[in-house]
């Protein structure tokens, strides 16, 4: 009894690893994804939130399964972000679309590039100061989605009010 209860805790956590596993498709063309994102956030007023890294990365996919978990941190992407993952592995790079954004890759992975709704790159994000022990930090996540987020820069947002 206790072998088919461990096997099949291993084969669920197998499975569990293999859907997490999948975030970042090398095989995206990441120029024309980034593209399109652009032009829904134009169209919803939003910014477009780049999530650079690949299945390859364990803090990569801890930010993907965080996200999916916590509810505020979820609501604060879905207001303000189109998301895109962009794929960087030995399989493809993405090299020239990470030059155009000036090479964010400098900073490890995950790594963060915010995007205004005309494509024009706002912040490039070092993820390791989001960071908390084996884990992200929900004050520090919020503040950065918050930041950069439209409103944050909308102009309109610091005149008096008479």
């Amino acid at each position: 009894m206790r072998l088919i209860t461990l096997s099949f805790l291993l084969f669920c956590a197998l499975i569990t690893n293999a859907q997490q596993a999948t975030v970042y498709n090398p095989n995206a063309n990441a120029e024309a994804e980034v593209a399109t994102a652009v032009k829904q956030a134009k169209a919803e007023n939003k910014h477009v939130f780049l999530q650079i890294g690949g299945n390859w990365c364990s803090w990569c996919l801890l930010f993907n399964k965080y996200v999916q978990e916590n509810d505020t941190v979820k609501t604060a992407f879905d207001k303000n972000y189109v998301v895109v993952h962009v794929n960087y592995s030995k399989e493809q790079k993405n090299e020239k679309l990470l030059a155009s954004l000036g090479y964010p890759q400098r900073f490890g992975f995950p790594v963060f590039v915010i995007l205004d709704a005309q494509g024009k790159r706002l912040h490039t994000q070092n993820t390791g100061l989001l960071e908390q022990g084996h884990g992200y930090d929900t004050e520090r996540v919020l503040g950065l989605l918050e930041g950069w987020s439209p409103k944050a820069l909308d102009p309109a947002s610091y005149a008096e009010r008479k």
